[in-house]
């Protein structure tokens, strides 16, 4: 089953600081929904696991997770893999960063989830409506984490 979702977030902060956050592994692992352990890698690779329930499937995912930034475009791709309890996903999903006003950043973001599985038999709507909750929640655990 494969789902998309886009969004935007509004960061009260400079471009130049979201980048730098979001280009930092331990931070950006931070930011996932339900998160128990981040564990880095190097500059562009960590492990997450999280917590996940979504219907009556429910217990912990172990995620491989890739940033992949550039600094030009003010572009961050993230390519995330894993799963758990019988399930499997991929997760591919992009964020622009764009200079809103002086001192404030777009973060403009879309993500598409491939789900196998258990968890992808849960159907359609309940699996779209958490997938969209938790790539969002992602992305404005960002914002959050920066507006503090």
């Amino acid at each position: 089953m494969k789902l998309e979702s886009s969004g935007e977030e509004q960061i009260a902060a400079a471009r130049e600081a979201v980048w730098a956050f979001v280009t930092d592994p331990e931070k950006v692992g931070r930011c996932f929904p339900d998160v128990i352990d981040v564990k880095v890698h190097d500059a562009t690779h960590f492990d997450a696991t999280v917590r996940v329930g979504v219907g009556p499937v429910r217990g912990t995912f172990k995620l491989r997770v890739e940033l992949v930034p550039n600094a030009a475009t003010h572009r961050l791709d993230l390519n995330v893999s894993g799963g758990g309890f019988g399930s499997a996903v991929d997760l591919n999903a992009g964020a622009d960063l764009v200079e809103a006003t002086t001192g404030t950043t777009a973060l403009k973001w879309s993500g598409q989830v491939v789900a196998r599985g258990p968890i992808a038999a849960v159907g359609g709507r309940v699996l779209e409506a958490q997938a969209q909750k938790l790539i969002g929640q992602a992305f404005s655990n960002v914002r959050e984490h920066l507006n503090a």
